[in-house]
């Protein structure tokens, strides 16, 4: 595969759930669909809350997308004419996503992700970082805190009504029954070690 055009650049949507990462997205792809570019959307399999072949927000937006295991798949489908790709949960691949939006910017295509930049911890999710850093574009969205009503950056996981233990998986796909948007002094997650505890120790 070899793509001749050079206004390439990677732009990452992020941010926590319920913010609306994949309603701008989609919002995103659609202005580019208006303007008669050729998208291609991704998602991964593993997030097939909503729909197995399209990609759905909240408030049930959506927009045919195709389902992958992992990242490497996408240079399946990318064509030279392809100009632009977006996709959601990017933070659901693995670490190869990072480097496959790297080339395929370089090569002039518009890369267009949304992910969660924390986890459940409130720790950076993965290799989200690494994605953060290497981006032009960063747009950081927040949510409304459950608790509060503040502006809320983290997510919390909820399990049997209670707030998830720090040792829990990472990966637990669910939406309004198992995750809420919180702030920083409203997020719970018992058992996560901190930092003024480990001072204390020195």
């Amino acid at each position: 595969m070899y793509i001749t055009q050079k206004d390439g650049w990677i732009e990452v949507i992020t941010g926590p759930m319920f913010a609306g990462k994949t309603e701008e997205l989609i919002r995103r792809v659609r202005r580019l669909e208006y303007a008669n570019r050729n998208i291609i959307v991704f998602k991964p399999s593993i997030d097939n809350r909503y729909a197995d072949n399209e990609v759905v927000s909240h408030n049930n937006n959506r927009t045919r997308s195709i389902s992958i295991s992992k990242a490497s798949q996408i240079m399946d489908y990318v064509k030279t004419d392809t100009e632009v790709v977006a996709i959601d949960e990017i933070q659901f691949l693995d670490e190869d996503a990072v480097q496959i939006c790297e080339y395929l910017a370089d090569k002039g295509v518009r890369v267009i992700v949304s992910g969660l930049d924390r986890d459940f911890r409130g720790e950076p999710f993965s290799f989200m970082p690494n994605l953060l850093a290497i981006a032009e574009y960063v747009t950081k969205l927040s949510a409304i805190c459950v608790k509060c009503h503040t502006p809320a950056t983290r997510t919390q996981r909820i399990i049997d009504g209670k707030p998830a233990n720090y040792n829990d998986p990472i990966v637990l796909i669910g939406a309004k029954d198992s995750y809420e948007a919180r702030c920083r002094d409203c997020h719970e997650v018992p058992g996560k070690p901190h930092v003024y505890d480990l001072l204390d120790k020195k």
